[in-house]
């Protein structure tokens, strides 16, 4: 599918601003064209962007209800109760959980944890969950990356004794569980400066909360663990913006200097020992194989391994880890192979705005990979259904601009449970309200969609030419790290460029384009590659000009570093 180019384009105050910044930071126009597109205008904020501080983040007071969960963690450990650190089954769940443990076990022993079975329990707070903590003598649970609408679970806690303190950042209800704190930067009550923590983002703030009324050294006893904290906003797929770039930027420096045990195992078994680790190998390497111990096996194998204490257990926890990623490869591309088929033969499918797609047959652990794989595929709203338990359960994922979760929501009066956020969802129905769904769904995404929602939508950050990119020029770019929701990687543009005469076709398949390419304003020779664009090859060999969109990258080989053009697609020029 042919995405659409959209150039951004400075309004005249952000024009000035970026002038203003090119003299006093001594850098690149483009690169002060990047900086204003992010909202920063002055040269006290791009030194806090490019240096963001750990004394910067809030004050987790802030937070509503802070004081009393705190408060209530203080009486517990003072009582010598039993604490019981409950958290979702996928990698902010576990990487939540895995932290407050971590951190709480330094000092105290009456503690446990507790992931529920993705099959046997469903997402979020369990009765079988709460039934264990009874049967245990748990007197208060932390509940981690869920909860927010748990109201009548706990409730049914409250009856068998069991106080509970919710650390969640999913959107609430107007009510919420009558739980002793419930900390949510999304209440409307809040009044936290910043919105988009993810779960694991919360359990910290409730951690730094602990310490400091404790008078405990938090850099000494808190920060080594933010490693957790990168590996759960990349993977949770949060803005990268604000807090989070503060808390994600230290992590990333944790795990490439002295990551945790737990995740030590993992970089090896994903091959990143000797690599600078950025967001994109959390999204692609290390995230799929945490998750993937929850949707084969068990979340809580994830937080064994997270919570090893000596590298051996780490390596072999990680190969066993390793090979249920494996497994979960087979499944969804199966599965997807039978949704495509299932969807190129349905009649109507070309005229549809939404896919929903139902088999009970499917893998429950693998439907949220299969909707994101064909809405990458069909570029619309997808929602991909199975049974489990008796009950349709379901994931959803969206394009670019369109809220999934508030078209899930309007359908809320046919469904059991939902939850989720703008692009990721999770909701569950009986069998026989399937039909109905798929008919509103589907209308609510026509009427609200759109039209360039209905197309991939490719953002240029700036239009430069090969003169621009100059060593200096991509030491600064590397300080935009790191990448994510809020903080995309730059996008560039290079208009009318040409074959150097020596551009070839490689590969197994010689599917791909290696590029060596010049402009029309400068004897620059550019590197680069674009994957899988062999169909341009006679276009290109043929001396025309042409368009790229590209990625400024870092090219390591045989020990030799250069700049290279990742290119992301090629278009003739006009």
């Amino acid at each position: 599918m042919l995405s659409e180019w959209n150039y951004q384009q400075l309004t005249e105050e952000q024009k000035e601003i970026k002038e203003h910044l090119s003299k006093e930071l001594a850098i690149s126009p483009a690169l002060c064209e990047l900086l204003t597109q992010r909202g920063i205008t002055t040269l006290s904020e791009a030194k806090k962007f490019f240096r963001p501080q750990l004394s910067d983040l809030h004050n987790p007071f802030l937070l509503k209800d802070m004081d009393k969960a705190v408060d209530r963690l203080n009486k517990a450990m003072g009582r010598k109760e039993k604490i019981l650190v409950y958290g979702d089954y996928d990698v902010d769940g576990t990487t939540a959980v895995s932290l407050v443990y971590k951190f709480l076990r330094n000092f105290y022993s009456n503690l446990d944890y507790y992931i529920p079975d993705r099959y046997d329990e469903g997402y979020g707070i369990s009765i079988k969950g709460i039934d264990f903590a009874a049967e245990n003598d748990f007197k208060l649970i932390i509940a981690l990356d869920c909860g927010i609408k748990a109201i009548e679970k706990v409730a049914y806690a409250k009856s068998k004794g069991i106080d509970f303190i919710i650390c969640d950042h999913h959107m609430p209800d107007e009510s919420f569980p009558d739980a002793v704190a419930v900390l949510d930067p999304k209440r409307e009550d809040s009044g936290y400066p910043y919105q988009h923590l993810s779960g694991c983002g919360v359990g910290f703030k409730f951690m730094q909360a602990f310490a400091l009324s404790n008078g405990m050294e938090v850099p000494k006893l808190l920060f080594p663990l933010l490693d957790l904290v990168a590996v759960s906003i990349a993977s949770d797929i949060v803005p990268i913006t604000g807090e989070n770039r503060i808390l994600a930027f230290h992590g990333l420096k944790q795990l490439n200097t002295n990551p945790s045990t737990g995740l030590q195992g993992i970089i090896e078994v994903c091959g990143l020992n000797d690599k600078d680790i950025t967001v994109s190998d959390i999204v692609f390497k290390i995230g799929p194989r945490i998750n993937a111990s929850g949707r084969m096996h068990s979340g809580k194998e994830a937080v064994d391994l997270l919570t090893s204490k000596d590298i051996a257990t780490a390596r072999k926890k990680s190969e066993s880890i390793n090979q249920h990623n494996e497994d979960r490869k087979e499944l969804d591309k199966r599965i997807t192979e039978e949704a495509n088929y299932i969807l190129e033969n349905r009649d109507d499918f070309i005229n549809r705005k939404s896919i929903v797609i139902y088999n009970a047959e499917w893998h429950k652990g693998v439907i949220g990979i299969v909707a994101s794989r064909l809405t990458e595929l069909y570029y619309r709203p997808s929602v991909v259904l199975t049974l489990s338990n008796g009950l349709v359960t379901g994931s959803a994922r969206s394009v670019q601009g369109f809220d999934i979760y508030k078209a899930i929501e309007s359908c809320r009066d046919i469904l059991e449970n939902f939850g989720g956020h703008t692009y990721a969802a999770g909701l569950s129905l009986k069998e026989k309200n399937i039909p109905i769904f798929i008919d509103r769904f589907e209308q609510y995404v026509s009427e609200n969609i759109l039209p360039c929602q209905t197309v991939p939508q490719i953002d240029i950050d700036a239009v430069i030419n090969f003169k621009d990119i100059t060593p200096k020029f991509f030491r600064v770019l590397k300080q935009f790290n790191p990448h994510g929701p809020g903080n995309p990687k730059p996008l560039f543009c290079t208009k009318r460029v040409y074959d150097y005469g020596t551009s070839r076709l490689v590969g197994k398949d010689q599917e791909h384009l290696k590029l060596e390419l010049v402009d029309n304003i400068s004897e620059n020779i550019m590197n680069g590659i674009a994957f899988g664009m062999y169909e341009h090859n006679d276009y290109i060999k043929g001396l025309n000009p042409f368009d790229i969109c590209y990625y400024v990258e870092e090219n390591n080989y045989n020990g030799n570093t250069s700049i290279q053009l990742m290119v992301k697609e090629i278009r003739p020029s006009e």
